[in-house]
């Protein structure tokens, strides 16, 4: 973003690129690195971010003292008040949690961010496409890189499956854009995307065999939304899973993770569900979090309305909740991970087993 151009500094920015078009003659994409005559100017006025203070962005006082950001004019190459653009698209795919159909909304935006994101995608996708086998030979590498380089939450290839490649494919091709010739074989081949689960397994496409193969140590974990097809039981926040070997997986989808009464009562179902017709249970969670404990936001709420028989009754059930993990019948094993706060430090704490991931923050807060 032209943000982090400032911070890394506008003059890097330009080394970079030049060193991108020089070095990567045979590159398709490699006029995207020439530097255009206006950003050369603001090189040569010495406009090269915060180590100048000012590059695309500059920072000021107002009449007031108070501060203010300008931002620059591409076209006069001189300073305004930073305008912050409203899009109703945006503001509606805010509220989705959900990144995947967060995705799908904004690209199928007719207004001019949704018109963005997919120029954006279009040549991202034709893009990748060519780096098989350029830089790798296979496509999950290339997604691993994007989420663990830029901290992308989902990979390119990821997203194109998202948005549907034999459709997006004939998008790109509709507005000029072109896919590597192997792309169009996979899609010949009646193969409709470039991952796919079975039996709860990850497969990734190969372009090389033409076949999909198990990721390299996809033995070695569970991914629960692999097992939708295995559902047992599900409310508005939680779904649980038959994960196998006579084991029940349960996870949960609210903002932060947080537990409020939804999640409490899938807790309370799957041990149930399990200590009757199964042989254990597995708490665990997808995303960047495990949880960030409690739902505060509705204690705050009871508290201010003053309905201390609610709060009284939530607090309780919160209790009885973790009671339960801690003496059920069948073996409880919790399975952390990010932020585990608060009354998802208790969870760990209670469970028979917690198999905690290397990067877990966790804690009574």
């Amino acid at each position: 973003t032209f943000r982090t151009a400032d911070v890394v500094g506008i003059d890097t920015l330009v080394k970079v690129a030049n060193g991108v078009y020089e070095n990567c003659p045979q590159d398709e994409a490699k006029d995207s690195f020439k530097i255009p005559t206006w950003l050369n100017k603001v090189v040569e006025n010495n406009w090269l971010g915060d180590k100048t203070g000012q590059g695309f962005f500059k920072k000021t006082k107002g009449a007031g003292g108070e501060k203010e950001i300008l931002t620059l004019n591409l076209q006069t190459l001189e300073y305004a008040p930073r305008i912050k653009p409203k899009f109703a698209s945006v503001d509606a795919a805010k509220p989705v949690d959900d990144l995947k159909q967060r995705l799908k909304m904004l690209v199928a935006a007719p207004d001019k961010a949704g018109e963005f994101l997919r120029q954006f995608h279009y040549g991202l996708f034709s893009y990748i496409s060519n780096r098989i086998p350029e830089i790798s030979d296979e496509v999950y590498r290339i997604d691993d890189a994007m989420m663990a380089g830029f901290g992308w939450e989902i990979g390119a290839f990821e997203s194109w499956d998202t948005l549907g490649v034999e459709r997006t494919t004939k998008a790109m091709k509709e507005a000029g854009y072109t896919v590597a010739p192997w792309v169009e074989e996979m899609l010949a081949a009646g193969n409709k995307t470039f991952y796919k689960v079975e039996s709860g397994k990850t497969l990734c496409y190969d372009p090389l065999s033409k076949t999909y193969k198990l990721i390299p140590g996809g033995n070695d974990f569970i991914i629960l939304s692999n097992f939708k097809d295995k559902l047992v039981w599900k409310n508005a926040a939680c779904n649980v899973y038959d994960i196998g070997d006579e084991v029940l997986g349960i996870q949960w989808n609210t903002k932060m993770n947080s537990i409020g009464g939804d999640v409490l009562s899938g807790i309370n179902k799957a041990i149930e569900l399990a200590e009757k017709d199964f042989k254990g249970l597995v708490i665990g969670n997808e995303g960047p979090n495990f949880s960030a404990g409690a739902n505060v936001g509705m204690i705050f709420m009871l508290a201010i309305e003053q309905e201390y028989d609610e709060l009284d009754f939530a607090i309780r059930l919160f209790q009885n909740s973790m009671m339960r993990v801690r003496y059920s019948s069948v073996p409880v094993v919790v399975a952390p991970h990010g932020l585990a706060l608060g009354g998802a430090c208790e969870m760990s704490l209670h469970a028979d087993k917690c198999c905690a991931a290397a990067e877990t923050y966790t804690g009574l807060v």
